[in-house]
């Protein structure tokens, strides 16, 4: 018989499923109607207006902006990119949607987009690209998939509507289930529920939508090929940095040569636009630095997934190396530590994660469970009241800082916060807990 969530918790052996809950957000609303396509002009079923498009958007993408590390603390880098990203939606179907553009720290290769217009892009993949050209190839894909409302296309068919009541949680992936995977399932190996499982046809028409706005702000069609051979290349090279990006964005050799045969047909006499590829290397040149760490970190990361731990934590080390401040690595090896029973290390790189990046929320998240992890409750509910400041809105912090109070002794504000959490959802185990305790308290 499974032990209960507070046992697991005192133990150290939180499951895969624990922490996923740790991460979830809260339930979201959706309503019903007809709308046209904004690219096809056809009538068709939706759960979701636009304004719960970008209502889901503002409550969601903060959470997995910062599962993915936080966005890059490089602001030429960033505002480089959100001009590309620029360029591209004010030729798209939908250009008064409230685009945003992001390079977040997380070394995986991926990018993905939130429905009202939130789009990140990894460091790791922009490690791998040649051009600018492939840059807006990538971006207007992402675009491509905003325009054509695809999230809520497959919300309307049923497919999110598990995932989006009783609390959403914006992370999948994680392979294992130990306490420290889990802690690197905050890190998010992947993004999530309503960014996973295009489909095929979705992912043919944001390749077609991507390479349009592209040419039409002037880039030449070859960067969406160059793109795909990239990725279908790294797909060879090194599938495990990229299967991430494959299972939110399925690849095949039928999309590469789409894009072959789109850019010497459909796109033929825009051949001669621009790669920009001199000021693409200008613009990333600290970031490719750091190539060989981005690499080190994913090999740790696949060790992670397989609690390898001694492995995972020799290249966190050896990436560390090379960027001792880099806020993601710290985190990671954050994590390697707590999965090794180690909190008191797991604590130090947290804080030190902290320091090098005070803005950003998961590390005080990842020392609060290495605090839990030593009993020490105060330390915990003042990390989960810095993470709760910092990016409010995850009931499973409210939850564990009833945990904390609870390991205080502080029956009270443990009932209070506990009852706040109740509120957000009423199913899993940690409802059932807090739900317990608030009966065996005489609150109930």
């Amino acid at each position: 018989m499974p032990l209960p969530f507070a046992n697991r918790a005192y133990a150290g052996t939180l499951t895969r499923r624990d922490f996923i809950k740790l991460s979830a957000l809260a339930a979201l609303s959706t309503a019903a109607g007809c709308a046209a396509n904004p690219v096809t002009g056809q009538s068709q079923f939706m759960l979701m207006g636009e304004g719960e498009e970008i209502r889901l958007d503002k409550t969601a993408s903060p959470h997995q902006f910062s599962a993915d590390y936080g966005q890059t603390q490089d602001s030429a880098l960033n505002s480089y990119v959100a001009g590309v990203g620029t360029a591209l939606d004010r030729v798209s179907h939908r250009p008064h949607m409230p685009y945003n553009f992001h390079v977040v720290n997380a070394t995986y290769i991926n990018a993905y987009a939130f429905p009202g217009g939130s789009i990140a892009v990894t460091r790791g993949i922009l490690a791998e690209l040649d051009n600018e050209a492939e840059l807006a190839a990538l971006l207007g894909h992402e675009l491509g998939h905003v325009n054509a409302r695809h999230t809520a296309a497959r919300m309307s068919k049923g497919k999110l509507l598990g995932a989006l009541v009783g609390g959403a949680t914006l992370l999948a992936g994680a392979k294992s289930k130990t306490l420290g995977d889990l802690a690197g399932t905050l890190g998010g190996a992947g993004a999530g529920l309503l960014l996973a499982s295009y489909s095929r046809d979705d992912e043919r028409q944001a390749d077609d939508l991507g390479m349009e706005y592209m040419v039409r702000a002037g880039y030449t069609p070859e960067g969406m090929v160059g793109l795909m051979d990239v990725l279908r290349s790294m797909n060879k090279r090194q599938p495990s940095a990229i299967e991430t990006m494959f299972s939110t964005h399925p690849m095949s050799s039928e999309r590469y040569e789409t894009a072959v045969k789109s850019s010497r047909t459909r796109f033929g006499d825009r051949k001669g636009q621009s790669l920009n590829r001199e000021r693409y290397m200008d613009s990333t040149a600290r970031l490719r630095k750091l190539a060989p760490m981005f690499k080190l970190f994913q090999e740790g990361d696949k060790a992670m997934s397989s609690k390898d731990y001694a492995v995972a934590e020799d290249r966190y080390a050896r990436g560390l190396k090379i960027s001792p401040d880099d806020y993601a690595g710290l985190v990671m090896m954050a994590k390697c530590q707590i999965a090794q029973k180690n909190p008191k290390a797991a604590r130090g790189y947290a804080d030190k994660a902290r320091k090098s990046y005070p803005a950003e929320a998961q590390a005080h998240h990842i020392h609060g469970v290495a605090a839990i992890q030593q009993k020490d409750y105060a330390a915990a509910l003042t990390d989960f009241s810095n993470y709760e400041r910092l990016l409010p809105g995850n009931p499973a912090t409210i939850f564990l800082k009833g945990f904390a109070y609870e390991g205080m002794q502080d029956k009270q504000h443990a009932a209070e916060q506990y009852a706040r959490y109740l509120k957000t959802t009423n199913q899993g185990e940690m409802a059932e807990h807090a739900y317990s305790r608030l009966k065996s308290w005489g609150y109930l």
